[in-house]
C-alpha cells in the first residue's frame, strides 16, 4: 500500500490529489483546489507576473505541509502546456523545484489525449464511439475502436478563452462551429455513441437535471439530450457569472466560464445533429492516476462493472468477506429460478450489484444496514453500469429487507422505473437475500445448486463440500418472503 500525491497545475487552479494505492487501484484519501485567475498573464503579458507567482508558491508551499501529513511516498506534478505561452515559465518552474521540490512536467496534447482516454474507459462501458474533453482553451475530440485511440483533433476554443473573447452567446457557438467543420473527424463522423467529459459537461448536466427535474443525482454517464440542452441555453446564457454561482453544483470555475462551455457544446449538437451525448466523470488527472497503479488495464476493461465493484471494495473489504461468493449465488438463483421469477436479461447487472454490495450499508450502521445501502449504492461511483440500473440496484439491495420496500419513494422515480421495474426491485431483492444465507457460515459450502420446480413448490437441491446446515437453517427463514413473491413455497435439501 503507498500514498501518492498528484499536483495539477494550469492556468485557472492548483489541484492537490492524495490517492492511497494498492493492488492496481486506488481511493482518494485528499482533494484540494485552490482557484486564481492567470489570463492575463499568460495570454495578454506572455509572463507570469510577481504576484501570480508568489500566489502560486504560498500554494504549493501550504499543499507541501498537507503532502508530509499523509506520509507521501511519491509525488507527481503535472503542468498544462498553456503555460509555455508565458515567456518566463521555465524560471518560474524551477523556482517552484527550489522552493518545494516538486518537478513539474508539461502535459503535451498526445499525454493528454492519452490521459483523458484512459480515465474515460474507467467510467463507460463501450468499445467504440467519440470522446468529447472540453478543457479550459482547448476542445479535444478523439475517436476509439477495440480500446485504441484512432485519431483525435484539437480545437482551438475551450471553455475558459472562448468565455474571456468578448462574444456573445450566438457569436461565441458560430465560431467554435466554423472550427470543428474543420477537424477531420467531423467531416467523417460515423452515427456512434459520443460521450463528453471535462467541467463545462458536468455543470452543464447538472443544470439540466434541476430543469427537468431529473430525479437521479449521479454525474456519470448521465444522458445529456439536444433538448435538456437547449433548455440550458435558454436558461443560462444570458447569466451574469454571480447568479450562476448560486446554481447549486455548480463550482467557482465552471461560473466564471458557463457560457463558453455551453456554447462549445450547442455548437457540437448542432454540426453533428446529435440526440444526446453521455457524460462521464473522466478527466486527464485521474487518466495520470491510472498509469501509475500498477496492474494491468486491459485486464481492469475486461469487465468494467466487476473491476468497479472490486475497486469499492477493495479498501473496505474484511477477512471474512464474502461479497464475490454472493455475487456468484445470485447469478445462479437467477438462471436457475428464471422459469419462476420471469425477468429479462436486463436486469442481471442491478442484481450483480445489489449481490455484491449486499453489506454496504453497514459501513454506515449495522442495523437495518440493507436500508443505509440505498445511498450507499448511488454515491459509490459504480462504473460499467447505466444509471437506471444503479438504482434499479439501490432498491433491490434494500429490500433484501421486504419491510423496506415503499412505492411512495419509488414513485420519486416515476419518469425513469416502469411498473415491471417496481415488480423486479423485489425479487431481486429476494434473490440478493437468499444468496446472502445461503453463505451465512462464510465458508463457500454450498458449491452449487439444482432446482426442481413441481407445481406450486421448489425443492432446492444443494452440492456442498462439508455440513450446509447452518445454510439452509438460515435461508428457511426468508421462505414466507420467498412464497409471498414468487408465489411458491420452498424447500432446501
Amino acid at each position: 500500500m503507498e500514498n501518492i500525491a498528484y499536483i495539477q497545475l494550469n492556468e485557472r487552479k492548483v489541484k492537490l490529489l492524495i490517492v492511497q494505492s494498492r493492488n492496481g487501484r486506488y481511493r482518494i484519501l485528499e482533494e484540494v483546489e485552490n482557484y486564481y485567475d492567470l489570463t492575463n498573464d499568460i495570454i495578454k503579458d506572455c509572463l507570469f507576473s510577481p504576484k501570480s507567482k508568489a500566489d502560486i508558491l504560498k500554494i504549493l508551499n501550504i499543499y507541501r505541509y498537507t503532502i508530509e501529513t499523509f506520509n507521501v511516498g511519491k509525488m507527481i506534478a503535472i503542468a498544462s502546456n498553456i503555460i509555455v505561452k508565458a515567456r518566463n515559465y521555465r524560471g518560474f518552474l524551477d523556482e517552484i523545484y527550489t522552493n518545494t521540490g516538486m518537478n513539474f512536467l508539461i502535459s503535451n496534447d498526445d499525454e493528454v489525449v492519452k490521459d483523458v482516454y484512459l480515465s474515460c474507459m474507467s467510467d463507460i462501458d463501450a468499445s467504440k464511439g467519440y470522446i468529447v474533453n472540453i478543457d479550459s482553451y482547448s476542445t479535444y475530440i478523439l475517436k476509439f475502436n477495440r480500446r485504441n485511440v484512432v485519431e483525435y483533433n484539437v480545437i482551438s476554443y475551450g471553455y475558459s478563452n472562448l468565455s474571456a473573447s468578448g462574444m456573445n452567446f450566438a457569436e461565441m457557438t458560430n465560431a467554435v462551429k466554423k472550427e470543428l467543420k474543420k477537424a477531420s473527424l467531423i467531416k467523417s463522423f460515423e452515427e456512434d455513441m459520443v460521450f463528453g467529459c471535462g467541467p463545462s459537461f458536468i455543470d452543464i448536466s447538472r443544470i439540466a437535471k434541476k430543469l427537468t427535474r431529473y430525479p437521479i443525482d449521479i454525474d456519470n454517464n448521465y444522458e445529456l439530450t439536444d433538448s435538456a440542452v437547449q433548455k440550458v441555453v435558454d436558461f443560462a446564457k444570458d447569466l451574469d457569472t454571480q447568479k450562476v454561482k448560486k446554481i447549486k453544483g455548480v463550482g467557482p470555475e465552471g461560473a466564471e466560464s458557463i457560457n463558453g462551455g455551453l456554447a462549445i457544446i450547442s455548437a457540437i449538437y448542432e454540426i453533428l445533429k446529435l440526440s444526446s451525448i453521455n457524460v462521464t466523470i473522466a478527466n486527464a488527472l485521474e487518466g495520470v492516476v491510472i498509469t501509475n497503479l500498477v496492474g494491468s488495464s486491459n485486464e481492469k476493461y475486461s469487465d468494467l462493472l466487476q473491476n468497479s465493484l472490486d475497486s469499492y471494495y477493495e479498501f473496505k473489504k474484511e477477512g471474512l468477506a464474502i461479497n464475490s461468493q454472493v455475487y456468484d449465488m445470485a447469478i445462479l438463483l437467477f438462471k436457475q429460478l428464471k422459469v419462476v421469477h420471469k425477468l429479462p436479461r436486463m436486469y442481471v447487472k442491478p442484481l450483480k450489484i445489489a449481490a455484491y454490495m449486499f453489506d454496504c450499508g453497514k459501513f454506515i450502521n449495522f442495523n437495518n444496514h440493507q436500508k443505509h445501502s440505498f445511498y450507499t449504492i448511488l454515491n459509490a461511483n459504480i462504473a460499467g453500469a447505466t444509471q437506471k440500473e444503479i438504482l434499479l440496484a439501490a432498491f433491490a439491495c434494500t429490500c433484501q429487507n421486504l419491510d423496506n420496500f415503499n412505492l411512495s419513494e419509488i414513485m420519486k422515480y416515476k419518469e425513469i422505473l416502469t411498473d415491471e421495474d417496481v415488480e423486479a426491485i423485489r425479487k431481486l431483492g429476494v434473490l440478493v437475500n437468499l444468496a446472502v444465507n445461503l453463505n451465512a457460515s462464510r465458508k463457500n459450502i454450498i458449491n452449487d445448486i439444482v432446482c426442481d420446480i413441481l407445481g406450486d413448490s421448489i425443492i432446492m437441491k444443494t452440492v456442498v463440500s462439508s455440513d450446509p446446515s447452518f445454510e439452509i437453517m438460515q435461508s428457511m427463514k426468508i421462505s414466507d418472503d420467498f412464497k409471498k413473491i414468487f408465489k411458491k413455497s420452498l424447500q432446501i435439501i
